[in-house]
């Protein structure tokens, strides 16, 4: 079988990474590559920048979340740029947790499991190799057999700074099984590994009476006291806890603010000076990133109470709001359901983008401003053109509420009711109507919504429906226009015939008659009023259009349907015009007649080879635009 040949290949590349020698040989290999004692905030931040980094317009976007997390890239630019670049730099900001801190199903769990899936994969390559001393449980860094008095002078030979102590137990390995010989001891290459519990912790707060801190700190094996005959034997100690697994690389604290207190404040110490208390020990060095997540409620709680401050100083908190961009939600849904069993289930050409504008207007925020509608203030967030409005505009807008995106529905209740609505009615295909209809009638169950939100919510739906209205009756202008495309190109060069002798002041030749005439200007209007073209604006809209095919004249390229997006939609507009009667009846008559028949197969065929639709959701669109086009 191909699958369990990959495997076997997967087992021998990662049996040549296998490494084992003495600290000796471990310093060879520092003086060739230094960046091999990386620390983990380090670690982090390099894995992070080797998959990539695009700069467009000051703005950065990180190529190791881009397959996961959509329309984040400032709360990702902030994470990366505030917190994990000057930590890897070893500025104060390290010896901070980092806390997540936003909405439910807004990225946070996401983003956790990226870093610790990528820093499993970065552990296998050369620049995220990791050593340590063999047969530690807590995979502790060689460096630290390195004498204190010593350090200064390594780091002139090496220019590579020690942190940390050596912990008891290998300090007690190194007297009795090296007999003090730093020299001798066995160093191997790790692998980080969350089943494994290597370099990477995850701890999850339960019943807080139940919950021992042993959990995080390990603990003692009382069936080994009568061998070693002490409780503070490093030997009878398990070092087992999270914060001893996650050493060299992260620990993820769930819902971290929901824990008792005397798990909390272990984390002082570790954060600020690098250890934690364990058993009858001294401190217990330790290399980490801790990364915990909650919501903005239990955050506010928390804050507010005045024993938290010591804690909370101690804290960097990176917001992760909502995603607000139209685009970016669609790919949400997109991967949610690519991961679930409704992948098969044709879903009909807009229909997440029109659950998208429903769901961003939901986590939007009414500006001060006048003339900016939320409508206008979803398109502007999208990266879209809105007439009256400028990149300044929208920077200000972005700027005047800070917790904008907090608040909203959230992507699972849309996916949730889309599945809920394909499961119940058993359908094989889904348009933006049927997920519009669903996501109403869920409104009344769901628990968290006022009856005030409620009724906003709905305005919402209606406000979204209206703009699926306007993509529908284009969907089916521009299929129609599709199957005439003859009729669309004679539209244009007959335009463009009326233009050139309008510009040049020249006469027409009639191809019937031979007769001179004068540009046809009830034609050319009829055409330039569909894209709002004024009286005014008229003789520099047409100078430009003949601009434009002298230099495609010049470059050798022929102008032709294409090639003028404005030109194109005023074409297209005025055919569709010409063609809504037909539009009207061929979609609405009960029993057409053949040549009506063969024009809704025609439209038909279009939507299907060339917008997307399959024959069910092609010819439900065709009816609700004839609908629509009746009224």
């Amino acid at each position: 079988m191909d699958i369990l040949r990959k495997v076997q290949g997967v087992r021998e590349e990662q049996e040549k990474l296998q490494w084992e020698g003495t600290l000796v040989d471990y310093l060879e290999l520092l003086k060739e590559k230094p960046y091999l004692a990386q620390t983990a905030h380090s670690r982090v931040y390099n894995m992070i920048k080797q998959k990539g980094i695009e700069e467009v317009d000051g703005k950065k976007t990180y190529k190791f979340f881009g397959d996961e997390l959509f329309g984040l890239e400032d709360a990702l630019e902030k994470l990366v740029e505030e917190y994990f670049h000057p930590a890897a730099r070893r500025l104060d900001v390290r010896k901070r947790i980092l806390l997540l801190m936003g909405p439910v199903s807004g990225g946070k769990s996401t983003l956790v499991s990226l870093l610790k899936r990528g820093l499993e994969e970065f552990t296998y390559t050369d620049e995220g190799a990791v050593y340590a001393i063999k047969g530690c449980p807590m995979a502790e860094d060689p460096l630290h057999l390195i004498p204190q008095h010593l350090r200064k002078d390594f780091e002139e030979e090496f220019g590579i700074r020690i942190e940390g102590n050596l912990s008891p137990l290998n300090r007690m390995r190194l007297e009795e099984e090296y007999e003090g010989k730093i020299e001798d001891v066995r160093v191997e290459r790790i692998f980080f590994s969350e089943d494994k519990r290597t370099g990477i912790g995850t701890f999850s707060p339960s019943d807080p009476k139940s919950q021992d801190i042993a959990d995080l700190t390990g603990s003692i094996d009382f069936s080994t006291i009568a061998e070693y005959g002490s409780e503070s034997d490093p030997r009878a100690y398990r070092f087992d806890g999270e914060l001893n697994k996650a050493n060299r690389g992260l620990m993820e604290f769930q819902e971290m603010l929901k824990c008792d207190e005397k798990f909390l404040w272990h984390l002082l110490s570790l954060t600020q000076e690098g250890n934690f208390k364990a058993g009858r020990f001294a401190l217990i060095s330790a290399d980490e990133l801790v990364v915990a997540h909650t919501n903005e409620t239990e955050y506010r709680s928390f804050i507010s109470n005045k024993k938290n401050e010591a804690l909370h100083s101690r804290m960097i908190v990176m917001p992760v709001p909502y995603n607000l961009k139209i685009s970016q939600e669609e790919k949400i849904y997109e991967k949610m359901i690519n991961e679930s069993d409704i992948g098969h289930v044709h879903i009909a050409p807009h229909t997440l983008r029109v659950a998208a504008m429903f769901t961003i207007l939901t986590r939007l925020k009414e500006s001060d401003k006048a003339n900016i509608s939320l409508l206008k203030k979803m398109y502007l967030y999208d990266g879209q053109n809105v007439e009256g409005f400028s990149d300044a505009d929208l920077q200000e807008m972005k700027k005047e509420f800070s917790d904008e995106g907090m608040s909203g529905i959230d992507p699972r209740y849309v996916i949730n009711r889309i599945s809920s609505t394909i499961i119940k009615r058993e359908m094989t295909s889904i348009n933006a109507l049927d997920v519009l209809r669903s996501l109403k009638d869920g409104l009344d169950s769901h628990a968290s919504i006022s009856k005030e939100e409620k009724e906003k919510y709905l305005d919402f739906i209606s406000i979204a429906r209206k703009e699926y209205d306007e993509m529908a009756k284009k969907e089916v202008q521009k299929a129609f226009v599709y199957s005439y495309e003859e009729s669309a190109k004679t539209l244009m060069d007959n335009y463009l015939d009326n233009v050139e002798a309008f510009c040049n002041k020249s006469k027409l030749t009639d191809p019937l008659t031979g007769e001179e005439m004068h540009p046809d200007e009830k034609l050319m209007r009829s055409i330039e009023e569909q894209i709002g073209i004024s009286e005014n604006a008229k003789k520099a809209f047409r100078e430009e259009i003949l601009i434009r095919i002298s230099a495609y004249a010049r470059k050798g390229k022929k102008f032709d349907y294409q090639s003028h997006e404005r030109l194109r939609e005023a074409i297209q507009k005025k055919l569709f015009a010409d063609l809504k009667d037909v539009v009207k009846i061929t979609t609405s008559t009960k029993t057409p007649d053949e040549q009506q028949l063969k024009k809704m197969n025609e439209v038909v065929a279009t939507l299907v080879d060339e917008y997307g639709y399959n024959s069910t959701s092609a010819n439900e669109l065709l009816r609700y635009v004839g609908s629509l086009l009746n009224r």
